[in-house]
Parts: C-alpha cells; structure tokens; sequence
C-alpha cells in the first residue's frame, strides 16, 4: 500500500460517526465527482447510466442501469442506488 493509502486508512480508522458525519454533510448523494480517462475532474448528476460488469444482486453482467444516488459507507466506499438497491460501484463502469 502507498504511503498516501496507509494515511487514509489511519485516518479512517480513528474516525467516528459524528466526524464521518460532520464531512459527508457538505455531499450531495445526487451528484459524484469522477476523473476522466484524460485526468479532468468531471461532475455528473444523477441519474446517470452505468454498465453492470458482472452479475450481481437482480442485475446482469453487460445490463445498463440508471444510477439514482451515490452513497458513502462508513468504510468511505462509495455504494450507488439502483432500483432501490445498494451496489458497490466497482461492479460497475459509468457510461459518460
């Protein structure tokens, strides 16, 4: 693990509910911020579409679904809504 990585996960790890919840509070679980292929931070807004890489829950691997929130975990890992449902989002590649 990077030195950066094992700071972050120091840091997560000394973390409790009310800190977590002091930072997630400026988010917005209707809009995510990604890096493109070409390095420029990008805003998309939900919904957005993604494609399923391999099957998981009611979802099949090649199926394009809308993303209709983004969530964080305690954790910090991101988890998208689809269908009422929670899905980590590397079971998945964003289709903008």
């Amino acid at each position: 693990m990077s030195p950066i990585g094992s700071l972050i996960n120091n840091t997560i790890a000394k973390m409790d509910e009310k800190e977590l919840a002091e930072i997630l509070k400026y988010s917005n679980p209707k809009e995510l911020y990604i890096i493109t292929w070409n390095n420029l931070l990008k805003r998309i807004s939900c919904p957005f579409k993604v494609v399923v890489l391999r099957r998981v829950g009611g979802l099949k691997k090649g199926q394009i679904v809308d993303v209709d929130g983004v969530k964080v975990t305690m954790e910090l890992k991101t988890v998208y809504i689809i269908k009422g449902e929670l899905y980590y989002y590397y079971y998945f590649d964003i289709l903008d």
